[in-house]
């Protein structure tokens, strides 16, 4: 178990002051410097522009141009510039170190800079770093069967998906976690720096321990503008910035100007500067653990849009304008003009003295660039599946329910869950590769045990009421689901494990989040040099069944349709039906590599179904008859399929049948439980799909299927459509009916109670609609009851209320 440090009553914000300041860089240093920034830019604008002529070797041509122009220009060189600082401090200084470039559109920087270090023809040995190599490389740029134009898993050293807007510093930081000796840069765009959740995560210092963690330098690179408007906090003046950068625990450094020598210099002094800063901080906490929350520096980058591009085009300024944003010359093919000013901006770098004859770049562009894994192209960090390990999962059975009997005893799941939680928890504390995430909400989701092996991570005040908090804890929580998710996605990316813990309805927040997730992992399956990483886990409880007290506003299951709505080969959704299938189902999520899973568990007393032998069958199946819940015996097709899929959704058809038995005997029905929703797909469409034949033998074609999903019931015809049964198949889910009201009034809502189910039966299965009238009636009046009852007492039926399966059968059995 991990132990807390002893916390100080008042966090004061300090940072170590090294002696003495950095010098700036040499001559010689200098003109490295700019070389390598000039051939980083040359190659910026020869990917967007050239399809052949790559170094200029003949005058330029409309048949050297590309026939559309794509591609960012606006960010490019300050993006060369920090890349180019970052290779001189790299190498200096022996760093090990990553970058996370938030202004991803910036993509022929990086690649460029990869393509430079050596990294790039690496990674994809057919572009050399040579001339044919550079020509294949401008070809491919934003181009049909090439790469994207932004920076994306196709770019050796990414860990973010460029223009995924917002969530750079919370990914940064999330690489940061747990790894001691490990540098991440961040640049962040000025339109960024205006989203939420940008905002919100420069609150991650304050989780950051510099005694387990590496460091986080954000550099704020400040050219004015977004695609058409000028960026908010490039209009603040430099004392109202600090104000602002300051008030978030950081203490800047600023590098402004347009003049490439004075801001080559001034740039190796910042990062200097700051890496000292970062040192001192780190040496001291390791060194005396003193509780006071460090300043940690930051760097304020100001240069202009489209830096050393055309001033003027067509008589229009474009340099320090949104107009440098994407392409600054248009139409270059068809405008002689444009062609001109095209080929003096490429030669203004003199690439012939950047470049030999071969097309290899010179020892001077060189000078200042890594060898082997210190590049930031190829440090094993940025592809994390080269680092991870296994966890070191615990035998199930030591966390397993007693099941004697089906329906019989209750258990919370979630509570379950988060005792297997906190001995991972506790048997990672060496080697600090495990996190949970979640909103404030770890306590509320019963996943608590997890305290007991590792505390809150917190840094900054403490106060005598507080309770868990730990300097160097392991469990994450802060009100900002954006933050935990790009927490989470920058620790799985760099080689680690986790979890995120939220309400169902609120984990809609991360849906773009999701989004770009699942396509980097889509994609990353198709790099063969991408190892497989940690899935993302997602455990959603709370949910929209046992919302009745929080109301409407906390009622929405529709992040499971989002996510099915993505690539099959990345996607997985789980419904686990009691607290011994959510322990196989985690057991199997924690384990997983290159998935988004999506696990759907309450929190609330729920009834035990399975033992856990039975468990992990049925979750193996992912979808299964539970004989002994029917009255099928399997003799003759069966009169009326149940099935079900989620906790509550499964109680009330297990209460159905119950009714069933009783009323009608003689009906022959099955009930099926879906734990994995991908199996009601064809096995065409998704990995887990199930063939036709099996399907049809647990949901014949003819026999009515009730079906009650924990969802929106459209999900359920969606996945099934193309079925054989399709027809007869009747879908009972959430359908936006809900408020302050009791549990099962919820269901009642909803028309997915067990008294709905049974009239639905006899609606169904041919010749019940005139024998079982009486009964339909008297399930209706039960319904009726129900309405007046909750609202004079305020609390559920008492027969719903004191409901247990294996009561409702006794008389039958015995």
């Amino acid at each position: 178990m991990e132990t807390a440090a002893p916390q100080p009553q008042q966090a004061r914000p300090t940072t170590p002051v090294p002696a003495t300041a950095p010098a700036p860089p040499g001559d010689e240093e200098l003109a490295a410097l700019l070389a390598h920034w000039r051939a980083a830019n040359y190659l910026s604008v020869g990917q967007i522009y050239l399809l052949d002529n790559a170094l200029l070797t003949e005058e330029l041509r409309p048949e050297h141009i590309k026939p559309r122009l794509l591609g960012h220009w606006g960010t490019s060189p300050g993006l060369n510039l920090v890349h180019t600082h970052l290779n001189r401090v790299i190498t200096a200084r022996d760093l090990d170190a990553i970058c996370v470039w938030g202004p991803g559109h910036g993509g022929p920087a990086v690649v460029a800079n990869s393509w430079l270090d050596g990294s790039y023809s690496a990674t994809y040995p057919d572009i050399g770093r040579d001339a044919d190599g550079m020509a294949r490389l401008f070809r491919q740029f934003s181009f049909p069967g090439g790469i994207p134009s932004h920076v994306a898993p196709e770019t050796p050293g990414s860990i973010h998906e460029g223009g995924e807007l917002g969530y750079s510093l919370s990914h940064a930081y999330g690489a940061a976690f747990d790894n001691p000796d490990l540098l991440v840069a961040c640049v962040i765009g000025d339109g960024e720096a205006e989203t939420g959740p940008l905002a919100a995560s420069w609150h991650s210092n304050k989780f950051l321990d510099p005694v387990h963690d590496g460091a986080v330098l954000p550099i704020l690179h400040l050219n004015g503008y977004k695609i058409a408007n000028p960026t908010v906090l490039a209009r603040l003046g430099e004392g109202e910035l600090d104000e602002l950068m300051r008030g978030y625990g950081h203490e800047p450094i600023h590098v402004t100007g347009d003049d490439p020598v004075a801001v080559h210099r001034a740039m190796a002094v910042a990062m200097d500067t700051a890496l000292d800063r970062i040192a001192a901080i780190q040496d001291a906490a390791r060194a005396r653990r003193d509780g006071e929350r460090p300043r940690w520096p930051m760097i304020v980058l100001r240069t202009p849009k489209g830096w050393t591009g055309p001033a003027e085009v067509d008589g229009l300024p474009v340099e320090g304008t949104w107009r440098a944003h994407q392409v600054p010359l248009s139409g270059v093919r068809d405008n002689p003009e444009h062609l001109r000013q095209l080929e003096a901006w490429l030669r203004s770098y003199r690439p012939e003295e950047l470049f030999d004859d071969e097309g290899r770049p010179t020892a001077a562009v060189l000078a200042c660039v890594p060898q082997g894994e210190r590049r930031l192209g190829m440090n094993p960090h940025a592809n994390g599946g080269l680092l991870l390990r296994d966890l070191p999962m615990p035998p199930l059975e030591d966390f397993a329910v007693p099941v004697e009997t089906p329906g019989a005893t209750t258990h919370e799941p979630t509570r379950v869950l988060g005792d297997l939680l906190e001995r991972i928890m506790a048997a990672t504390t060496p080697r600090r590769d495990f996190r949970l995430v979640g909103p404030d909400e770890t306590a509320s989701n019963r996943l608590e045990a997890v305290y007991r092996a590792s505390g809150k991570a917190w840094e900054a005040e403490v106060l005598d009421t507080d309770e868990h908090l730990q300097r160097g804890g392991r469990v994450m929580e802060i009100l900002s689901e954006h933050t935990c998710q790009g927490w989470l996605e920058g620790y799985l990316l760099t080689g680690r494990h986790g979890l995120f813990s939220c309400y169902e309805a609120f984990v809609h927040i991360v849906d773009s989040m999701a989004n770009q997730h699942i396509k980097w992992l889509r994609t990353a399956r198709r790099l063969r040099w991408r190892r497989p990483i940690a899935s993302l886990n997602y455990l959603l409880t709370s949910h929209v069944w046992r919302q009745d007290h929080n109301g409407f506003s906390h009622q929405d299951p529709g992040f499971v349709d989002h996510v099915l709505n993505k690539s099959p080969e990345a996607v997985r959704v789980y419904l686990p039906p009691d607290a011994n299938t959510l322990l196989s189902v985690a057991d199997h999520v924690l384990r997983s590599r290159d998935y988004v899973n999506v696990v759907v568990a309450g929190k609330q007393p729920c009834f035990d179904w399975l033992g856990l032998d039975d468990a992990r069958a049925h979750c193996a199946r992912g979808a299964g008859l539970w004989e002994w819940a029917g009255t099928d015996d399997g003799s003759r097709v069966p009169d009326v399929v149940l099935a079900c899929a989620g906790d509550v959704p499964t109680q009330e058809v297990l209460a159905a049948s119950a009714l069933l038995r009783r009323h009608l005997p003689d009906l022959a029905v099955r009930v099926v439980n879906v734990v994995d929703l991908a199996r009601l797909l064809p096995e065409a469409e998704h990995p887990h799909g199930m063939p036709d034949r099996e399907y049809d033998a647990l949901m014949p074609p003819g026999t009515p299927v009730i079906f009650g999903y924990h969802g929106y019931p459209w999900l359920i015809h969606r996945l099934t459509y193309r079925r054989a049964n399709h027809a007869d198949l009747h879908v009972r889910g959430y359908k936006e009916e809900g408020t302050t009201t009791t549990p099962f009034d919820m269901v009642v809502r909803n028309d997915l109670d067990r008294y709905r189910l049974v009239m639905d039966v006899i609606d169904r299965v041919p010749g019940l609609a005139v024998r079982a009238s009486g009964l339909r009636q008297q399930m209706a009046d039960v319904r009726f009851r129900h309405h007046d009852w909750i609202r004079e007492h305020g609390a559920d039926l008492p027969e719903v209320a004191d409901w247990s399966w294996a009561e409702a059968i006794r008389p039958l059995t015995s």
